[in-house]
């Protein structure tokens, strides 16, 4: 059932949306300008997203200055790039000041090396170093991720001194609810939750209510893993530490979400070839390149399939009926295929799937295929019987089509796991090789078959 809350947000938005070209198609520009003022950075950057790039262009421009930097990281990455094209270094430095450090990471690496050398020799001392910090780390990581703004505390201080130093400060970091605990090394030790440091007798020491049975996030830990640990303990923040333990930063539920809708992104795009960072409103000069490639691919398997029918064209030509059958006996394959990659993909997305499991997981899929198979060839074949009037056929249509929706199992289980091992990303690749595999197989038993029966 549809979420009302959702639906009445998209329709808002929809709306703002409305309003907005209305006002620019009238030329008032003024109106524009305070109703973007009205928006939240978010609602801002939902509307950039949304409209065509000459739009989006006249839409930045009238952007108050102070919130650009807070529209600009909650942009994708594509769009981050072509506004940043549109900047020298001193306009780029201004919109990042009062960034948390992983977002400036973020957008300082859809610029050129050169640019991006620029823009950190151009900030303050202290910002340069938490951004370098960050920059350090591969952006798809744990170290990539964190935020360096966080809030430590030494095991023997008392609660009254901690609280006396969190009052020095003018705010604390978004997203707290825990002082992380350090030694004299700036070693993680441990975490200080903020509602036991507001319940708990001031004159007791941190070390006494700390909690000690934490392990940190190692920098180097992909960020799919670290969204992974986030669901299971339902964290809300996360200490990062190196490989000496010593503490680096933070990971808050923000950024989590951002990975885990970024992974969702790249599974739903990679099904057809695209970047999950595709700009809905791109111009045809960038999406017709990109998307040329996995149709040229996929061109190279459809040629494929069709020298496997070439090779039958005599009994084609002897048998029409074949050439009605031939693609449901591919289509069910092929149907039956995606189902066991959808779940292996997804399975292997969620750490579940390994070497330990792998195995069952196989048999599993391969007994539901052979189910499936031996019900629907008996049905396909009752149909073909009653059509065309000739057992023959039913019988060859029963036979290619168990021989295929099996074939469709053992290749939709084993194949994310061969291309996962050759470093290729299953979800971009694997419906490309599965559906030349189910198309090869099941024309080559559909037709191998009749070409023996008829022969």
């Amino acid at each position: 059932m549809p979420n009302p809350v959702s639906a009445d947000i998209k329709f808002r938005a929809q709306n703002q949306l409305g309003e907005l070209y209305a006002a620019l198609d009238s030329g008032t520009g003024r109106e524009v300008q305070r109703m973007l003022h009205s928006l939240s950075p978010q609602s801002i950057a939902e509307l950039l997203e949304s409209s065509p790039p000459r739009i989006r262009q006249v839409l930045w421009k009238l952007i108050d200055r102070e919130v650009e930097g807070e529209v600009l990281q909650e942009l994708p990455d594509e769009i981050q790039s072509q506004i940043l094209a549109t900047m020298d270094t001193e306009e780029m430095v201004a919109v990042m000041e009062g960034l948390d450090a992983d977002d400036v990471a973020d957008i300082l690496q859809q610029l050129p090396e050169r640019v991006m050398a620029e823009v950190l020799s151009a900030m303050s001392e202290s910002d340069r170093q938490r951004v370098e910090g960050v920059l350090a780390y591969d952006e798809e990581t744990a170290g990539g991720l964190m935020d360096t703004d966080i809030v430590s505390v030494r095991p023997n201080l008392h609660l009254d001194v901690v609280l006396r130093y969190l009052r020095r400060h003018e705010q604390l970091p978004e997203s707290t609810d825990n002082l992380f605990v350090v030694n004299r090394k700036d070693r993680f030790i441990g975490l200080l939750p903020l509602t036991k440091l507001l319940t708990t007798d001031p004159s007791v020491t941190v070390r006494e209510i700390m909690i000690t049975d934490v392990e940190p996030i190692p920098a180097d830990m992909p960020d799919d893993e670290v969204a992974q640990l986030f669901a299971k303990y339902d964290w809300i923040t996360a200490p990062v530490v190196d490989e000496e333990k010593r503490l680096l930063g933070r990971i808050t539920i923000d950024d989590v979400v951002d990975v885990i809708r970024e992974d969702a992104d790249h599974s739903l795009m990679s099904l057809a070839g695209l970047d999950e960072e595709e700009d809905t409103f791109a111009p045809v000069k960038r999406t017709a390149p990109r998307r040329a490639v996995w149709l040229g691919i996929n061109l190279l398997t459809a040629l494929l399939a069709s020298w496997v029918i070439n090779l039958f064209q005599d009994t084609i030509d002897k048998v029409v009926a074949l050439a009605v059958l031939m693609p449901i006996v591919a289509s069910m394959g092929g149907v039956a295929g995606s189902q066991t990659l959808t779940v292996v993909i997804r399975g292997m997305a969620l750490g579940q799937v390994g070497r330990s499991n792998l195995s069952w997981l196989l048999s599993r899929e391969l007994g539901s295929g052979a189910l499936n198979a031996i019900l629907w060839s008996t049905v396909m074949g009752g149909v073909a019987a009653l059509w065309f009037g000739d057992t023959r056929i039913a019988l060859i249509i029963i036979a290619a089509m168990v021989i295929n929706l099996i074939t469709a199992a053992f290749a939709g289980a084993i194949l994310p796991v061969a291309l996962r091992a050759m470093r290729i990303d299953p979800a971009l690749a694997g419906g490309v090789a599965l559906t030349t595999v189910t198309d090869v197989v099941g024309f080559m038993s559909f037709l191998g078959l009749a070409t023996w029966f008829f022969a």
